[in-house]
């Protein structure tokens, strides 16, 4: 005979992947609803992030220098020149090549809406080689999966940070409560409950891989009233208790947001059906139902994994690559279908870049600082930010004698631009990026 808890845990799991951790910032969100403050327009974040440590070495290439880079990567992670997608960077003065999977990407460059940030990473504050060597302060465990994972998504450096615990994503969902009328959560996950998306009061609503929880139907709505009838039936403060509410709180969120999907005509953009084609699409239809909950600003997180390129990394970028591309390319055709392009930022996040020397097995090693993709409609696109690399082993940039790249524009800097574009004002950056006062806050200008 099932037992009243068995029952419980068997109701969460039939959300899917349900945001039962959305309940945490029910208070934060009775906030918002009585502001008097809330935002007349609309902005959206999307952050995506590649799992692994994407190779930028060999997705953003130089293509006027294109020697220095064929010596070094040699025959084992060498990218023919005629491959590569020409673009200019006129902020460099120079041509550069994009991995030859990337065609919508070069398409959106080439269009003014997709920049490149060069050499960015995670940063306790600027530093050269020669103080890298020296010991001068740099994040902890470097080159380690599970540390740069998760000093990306919170822009702290050192593990024993207590802001270490929250998300730069969620600490931005924190200070800009205020912005939405509606009660429905501002950060939404589709690939599980990221640091990235945790704050101090924020937590993600994460709806599961088919934004489907109770229907419409008889039948549904009685197997709804049921479970809610029993969540509210222990209303102790116990774990139990708590428990419950989390619970209820997260099926009333997903009710929410499936009664606001109904009311949305579907996209008529068509995705890649691959992960993360099926991510963004998720996305793009909650962005659709705005109006229905009362949003004007959300947070989103999407993710891939696979680029952990130890070995074999030319197939394996390339086709990861490719998938990234086409769904990033959907995702902004989806944005432009409801007129929100310029109201929609999307960028990519990583562990770290790859050694610039290949290691045995056609791949490459963790290094530091990498390039990555920032798309929008005012993304001041076609144009590279932020400073390149010099691409010499053991040179002024590299961490060591392997191309390990030291980052010239930190975590904290690239995000305050997304933030500050979001709605957070200057002043007020220190509360979601604790370490940007190290680098200041001049802008890179990759968005208007």
């Amino acid at each position: 005979m099932r037992t009243r808890r068995q029952f419980l845990r068997d109701a969460g799991c039939g959300l899917g992947t349900a945001a039962l951790l959305s309940a945490f910032d029910r208070f934060s969100r009775l906030d918002a609803a009585v502001s008097s403050g809330a935002a007349t327009d609309y902005r959206a974040l999307v952050c995506i992030f590649l799992f692994g440590g994407n190779d930028g070495n060999n997705m953003v290439i130089p293509y006027d220098d294109y020697a220095t880079y064929a010596k070094v990567r040699g025959t084992a992670l060498n990218l023919p020149k005629a491959s590569l997608l020409q673009v200019s960077a006129p902020s460099q003065k120079a041509a550069f090549g994009l991995h030859p999977s990337l065609v919508e990407l070069q398409s959106l460059y080439n269009g003014g809406h997709l920049a490149v940030l060069a050499n960015v990473g995670t940063l306790a504050a600027p530093i050269t080689r020669a103080q890298y060597l020296a010991g001068a302060p740099s994040p902890d465990n470097l080159f380690s999966h599970a540390d740069q994972q998760s000093q990306w998504q919170t822009s702290v450096p050192f593990t024993n940070d207590p802001q270490a615990s929250t998300g730069w994503g969620g600490r931005l969902a924190d200070a800009t409560v205020s912005l939405n009328a509606g009660l429905f959560p501002m950060v939404v996950s589709v690939a599980g409950v990221p640091l990235f998306t945790t704050g101090v009061s924020a937590r993600p609503l994460v709806p599961g891989s088919g934004l489907a929880g109770f229907s419409a139907s008889a039948a549904s709505k009685a197997r709804y009233a049921a479970l809610r009838s029993i969540l509210q039936a222990d209303g102790s403060t116990t774990l139990v208790g708590a428990a419950n509410a989390i619970t209820g709180n997260g099926i009333d969120d997903v009710a929410t947001l499936n009664a606001a999907l109904a009311q949305t005509p579907p996209l008529e953009t068509v995705f890649p059906t691959t992960s993360l084609g099926s991510q963004l699409l998720k996305i793009a239809e909650v962005i659709a139902s705005r109006d229905a909950l009362k949003m004007n600003r959300q947070i989103f997180f999407v993710s891939l994994g696979g680029f952990d390129t130890h070995t074999d990394e030319l197939n394996t970028q390339q086709n990861l690559l490719t998938l990234v591309s086409q769904a990033m390319a959907a995702f902004y055709d989806a944005t432009v279908e409801l007129g929100v392009a310029t109201n929609v930022t999307s960028f990519t996040l990583s562990d770290f870049g790859r050694t610039f020397l290949p290691a045995s097995g056609g791949g490459a090693d963790h290094a530091w600082g990498s390039h990555h993709f920032i798309l929008g409609g005012s993304v001041k696109g076609g144009d590279f930010y932020g400073t390149f690399p010099t691409l010499a082993l053991n040179g002024p940039d590299d961490a060591s004698n392997e191309g390990r790249w030291i980052p010239t524009t930190s975590v904290d800097q690239y995000g305050s631009i997304l933030a500050q574009w979001y709605g957070v004002a200057a002043k007020d950056l220190p509360t979601v990026f604790p370490y940007i006062g190290q680098f200041g806050t001049d802008s890179l200008g990759f968005l208007s």
